[in-house]
């Protein structure tokens, strides 16, 4: 089951446009890396059938998953919509993490009620190496919370990623991931047999191609 929804989310991801792939004119992330990919899955909140299959797949995972969970917390910004859809359908309470506390106001960095103790379940787009993910994690904590788990989109799978998630304590579901993208991406025609080889080249050290 979890194959066939990564896969679907995959092709999803690749007919809307939220995922670009572009082995030759590589793209420069914030970091300075050199990506032959770029993601940006708020895109997915422009189709009302990507968007409903999304929100679905993960309310579904959470409850197959994450037993006992009481509140769902996205984090900001892009976790924020796929979060309240995710909350939603399971009829829990939702709050948001900001990356720090307002200047301003009453100087919040968890907008909504959380209560001492208890179990929420945090809701991401994307996961790259897991550092602003964690932080929100952090956040939670610290305000009280018992991180049940967390859940995203779509993840590059990077094992950096995957040591920061086991050092926190965090188990991490993601209904995408980068294999499966490749995968769906050459019967697509997104690209050629030939460009796969790239891609696989870049997941194996991605601070350092083709610098």
């Amino acid at each position: 089951m979890e194959s066939t929804v990564a896969a679907r989310v995959a092709e999803m991801l690749l007919e809307v446009k939220a995922v670009r792939l572009s082995p030759e004119s590589p793209f420069t992330w914030a970091s300075g890396w050199k990506s032959p990919i770029y993601c940006d899955n708020r895109v997915t909140l422009s189709s009302a059938p990507v968007r409903t299959y999304i929100k679905e797949a993960l309310a579904e995972a959470i409850k197959t998953q994450f037993a006992g969970v009481e509140a769902i917390a996205g984090v900001a910004t892009a976790g924020i919509p796929q979060g309240a859809l995710v909350a939603d359908v399971l009829g829990l309470p939702f709050l948001y993490v900001r990356p720090k506390p307002k200047e301003h106001g009453m100087g919040n960095q968890i907008e909504g009620r959380l209560e001492a103790g208890q179990k929420v379940v945090v809701i991401e787009d994307l996961i790259s190496t897991g550092g602003s993910s964690l932080k929100a994690v952090d956040a939670l904590r610290n305000a009280g919370a018992e991180i049940v788990g967390m859940a995203a989109i779509f993840t590059y799978g990077f094992p950096v990623a995957e040591q920061n998630f086991q050092q926190a304590g965090v188990t991490l579901h993601c209904l995408s991931n980068y294999n499966a993208l490749v995968e769906a991406a050459v019967p697509l025609g997104y690209i050629t047999d030939d460009q796969v080889d790239t891609l696989k080249e870049w997941r194996q050290s991605p601070n350092t191609w083709r610098q």
